[in-house]
């Protein structure tokens, strides 16, 4: 998991860093080069040597490394949504493979589709609340997570967002956006009856940790938009501690 998370993040800030023609060139040698470690069953890289051997231990992460790669251009692409049907491609194309190299090891042997669907739930809900948390950072960058459509219905502007207007309609899209991601982590809560005990309480604290997130930006209100907030080390330390009480024998399935 730990090196399934290290490629996931590694991908990520290559195709956030610098200009498209920069992300762009540095993905595909990235690429090449995990394609290639991944044939020869030799890496060139300290990371790359720990991808090689975690992928022979465990072979299920070959199919979510080759769709990952295939659709990971994806974020290339991404300046803003128009509606709330392109941040589900979106989802769909970017998120959920890039979730999949650490959710295709905690799940089932064999998933009839009740897995996946709970990761899309949990990583929709995830993702949602990112943009909403980033707005201040986001538009730093010159884009924006939250679709145009709902900037719409609340009658508010990127400038609103870009000079931190506590504003009614900035406070009604962060509630908004803030509700749906929610609805979407409370679904995901349903992966805890999916998978092999071992994987439970992991599972169940990256659910519960982004609730609490979630209830620190319905609390910031308006204000995120001056910056991003954490949720309270207390309470997340607490979810932390059950999960590790829950844990069977010396830990997550090997």
């Amino acid at each position: 998991m730990v090196v399934a998370t290290a490629v996931m993040h590694h991908g990520d800030n290559l195709l956030d860093t610098g200009s498209r023609a920069q992300r762009a060139e540095a993905w595909a040698v990235w690429e090449r080069r995990v394609r290639a470690a991944l044939e020869t069953g030799r890496g060139d890289d300290p990371l790359l040597r720990a991808l090689v051997h975690t992928v022979a231990a465990h072979p299920r992460l070959r199919a979510a490394l080759d769709e990952y790669l295939d659709r990971a251009p994806a974020e290339l692409e991404f300046a803003g949504f128009a509606g709330e049907d392109d941040y589900q491609t979106y989802v769909d194309a970017y998120s959920l493979p890039a979730f999949m190299l650490v959710g295709c090891l905690l799940g089932p042997d064999a998933d009839d589709g009740r897995y996946r669907a709970a990761c899309r739930a949990f990583i929709d809900g995830s993702q949602r609340l990112d943009f909403v948390n980033d707005i201040a950072e986001d538009l730093a960058e010159g884009r924006l997570g939250i679709p145009d459509g709902a900037l719409e219905r609340f009658s508010v502007k990127r400038e609103d967002l870009a000079a931190g207007r506590v504003v009614p309609g900035v406070r009604e899209l962060v509630r908004d956006q803030v509700g749906l991601a929610e609805a979407a982590l409370r679904q995901a809560r349903a992966v805890s009856g999916l998978v092999p005990a071992g994987s439970r309480p992991l599972l169940e604290a990256l659910v519960e940790v982004e609730l609490l997130t979630a209830a620190a930006v319905r609390s910031r209100g308006a204000q995120v938009s001056r910056g991003s907030v954490s949720p309270s080390p207390v309470a997340a330390l607490k979810v932390l501690l059950r999960a590790r009480r829950k844990m069977p024998g010396k830990g997550f399935r090997s």
